[in-house]
This record gives C-alpha cells, structure tokens and sequence, in this order.
C-alpha cells in the first residue's frame, strides 16, 4: 500500500461527481469540479443532481454531461418512482465510470456510485448512519472533519483523500451566467430606470424561515437606504411564502420605491441580478454564495446557522453581520424550536448599514 491509499489517478478517463443537496451547497462544490479537471485534463467529467439546481453548475466549463433527478418523482406512485430511479440508475451504469464522487450524506448518491460499477468510489464516512454496511460500499472514505470548516473545503476533502490538494488560490467558485440572462434583467432594470452598480440589492427570504429576520427589520431597512439616496431592489424565489414575505415588508414601507423582482427571475437571471448590483444584502442563503462567485459586495446576516461553514468564499468585499451570543451558532430552527430566532429578530438596522459601508470601501473591511 502506497502512503495515503490514493487510487490511481492515471487509470481515470471518466468520473461522476454526485451531489444532491440544494442550490447553494451545489454552487459551493463548483471548485472541485475545477480541481479535479485540473488534475484529470483528459477525462470526462459528469455531475449527479436534483433537476431545480443544474442552474448551479450548468456551463460550468469542467463538466461535459448531467444526470439529474426530478423532486417531482417522489409524489408520484411506488412503481412508477422505482421506475425512473432505475432507469436513471442504468443511464449512469451504462457510462462505465473509472471514478464516482459521493458528495452526499444521502443513500441515493451511495446507491449510485455502488451500481455505477466504478472501480475507484469515494465517499463520506456515514458515521453508521443510513443504509446498513454503506461505508464499505466506497473503495476511500472521506473523514468528517467534526470543527467548523467552510462548505467548500469539506467538499475539497473528497479531492484530498484521493491525493489532489489544490492550493488556496484554485478554490475560488464559478458560476456561468449566460448573456440572455444579463439582458434580460438589464431590460428589466432600464423598464424602471435603473442602471448597473447603482442599486442595493436585499433578498431577505430563505425557504427556512428561521433564517430571516421580520418585516418590520427590512422596512426599517429600506426606508434608511432610501434616506441615503440609494435605489433598491428586493429579490425572492417563487415560492408564496417567500412571495408573501415580501408584500409584508413592502407593506409596513409604502413610501420607499423598491423594484420587486421577487418569483419573476430564473436562478441565472437572479445571478445577473446580484453581479450588476453595488452591493447584496441577503440572508443564509443561495444569493451569498452567488455574490461569493461574482465577487458583488455583500452583507450576510446569519443567526442559528453557522457562518465558519456557510459564510461569504473568497470574497474581499464581504461581511457577516450577526449577534455575539453564547448560544449561536446553535443549528435549531428558531429559539426553542419556535421558527423564530431572537439572534436575528434582534439585529439592529445600524448595524447592517456600517457593515454596507465597510464592504464598499474595501480598505475599511
């Protein structure tokens, strides 16, 4: 046995990375698929993930084909389910991987890599959770690193076991933004005369409503910014009660004109949103890490999850805003389990302005 255990990397002509999580944990695992490309500059590299979040890695310049899983599935009837999962299932055995990467802590993705038939499998140690002897289905286990570590680098440790360190400068995000994306939402700005990199952009919703903070917090918000002359724009998914959420903010601050592009854009068009902002304000959520990739200046506002793992990458102009307490990160969905989460509903407004004013003169941050 050679030092390290690492499989032969001179044997690998095509390799499946699988990482079925949502859309910001996909983004966040863009530099592997750099590094590892980089690493195997003749193989053939493919990616495994739920249909909603291809936009995360789609043009990604590393990867050559996608296999994806529709949520949708699972509301539909058992056979009819098990069917597509089987047949997908063979689309990926048919492919004759030398390699897989299992990124998820799932049993979908270890499924995957045993029926892929890859000689080389590396995965996660499951920590005895899930399917029973799922740790002997990977040929390399990955150690959980248990400490606070960002997302990207825990996603790198699967490249490391493997013997591929990429150095600090070659772990930075990408993301492909494609040109009828940016001249749609730049017709949508002009619509309302507003320009490029003359615009804060807010996006205060997250599916998880214990990452947010109240209505009333981002109209205090927005009625500062607009004493400031700043135009704003407010962003969110099309989801109702991230929609709604929205209306109550615009609501409690009638008199502040805000373009609302809330449900209306593509996860592209919201990625063009966030480049041609002056800056990004936003929770734990997708539009951090898309500020991370195209380098926006950006204020994070994190409560119970934990800014050492999910935090602004790479990003010179970036600032995480949250409460010093005891208690956070403390990973629960609001205080007590109440959806509602006292380290974020206690926030100051001025606090979110000086860190806006830190991360536009970049020498103050």
């Amino acid at each position: 046995m050679t030092y390290g255990n690492y499989p032969d990397l001179g044997s690998i002509r095509r390799a499946l990375v699988i990482k079925m999580r949502h859309h910001g944990d996909v983004l966040l695992t863009s530099p592997l698929f750099s590094n590892l490309k980089r690493a195997l500059p003749a193989a053939q590299i493919d990616a495994f993930l739920y249909q909603d979040t291809l936009p995360m890695l789609e043009g990604h310049p590393a990867i050559s084909e996608f296999f994806l899983y529709d949520r949708s599935w699972k509301k539909l009837p058992l056979f009819k389910k098990i069917g597509k999962e089987i047949a997908l299932l063979r689309q990926i055995r048919s492919r004759k991987y030398d390699l897989v990467i299992n990124l998820t802590e799932g049993d979908r993705g270890a499924i995957a890599a045993l029926v892929s038939g890859a000689p080389c499998r590396v995965g996660f140690d499951p920590q005895g959770k899930g399917l029973l002897g799922k740790r002997k289905l990977y040929t390399h286990v990955v150690k959980i690193c248990h400490g606070p570590r960002h997302s990207v680098e825990r996603g790198l440790d699967a490249l490391r076991r493997m013997g591929i360190f990429p150095s600090p400068e070659e772990r930075d995000l990408s993301l492909f933004i494609p040109d009828a994306a940016t001249a749609r939402v730049r017709d949508l700005l002009a619509l309302e005369e507003f320009h490029p990199k003359h615009y804060i952009l807010i996006h205060p919703v997250s599916r998880w409503r214990f990452k947010c903070l109240a209505p009333k917090q981002i109209a205090a918000l927005l009625r500062a910014l607009h004493a400031q002359g700043e135009r704003i724009a407010l962003s969110a998914g099309p989801d109702l009660e991230e929609r709604a959420m929205i209306d109550a903010i615009l609501a409690l601050a009638p008199e502040v004109p805000v373009l609302n592009t809330a449900g209306k854009l593509s996860l592209k068009e919201l990625s063009a949103l966030i480049q041609d902002a002056k800056a990004l304000i936003c929770v734990d959520s997708v539009p951090l890490h898309i500020a991370s990739a195209v380098k926006t200046p950006v204020v994070a506002l994190f409560g119970p999850s934990s800014d050492q793992n999910w935090g602004p990458w790479m990003h010179p102009q970036a600032e995480v805003v949250s409460q010093k307490l005891p208690c956070r990160p403390c990973y629960q969905d609001g205080c007590g389990g109440s959806k509602m989460s006292d380290c974020l509903y206690t926030l100051s407004t001025n606090a979110i302005l000086d860190a806006l004013d830190r991360v536009l003169t970049p020498n103050l941050v």
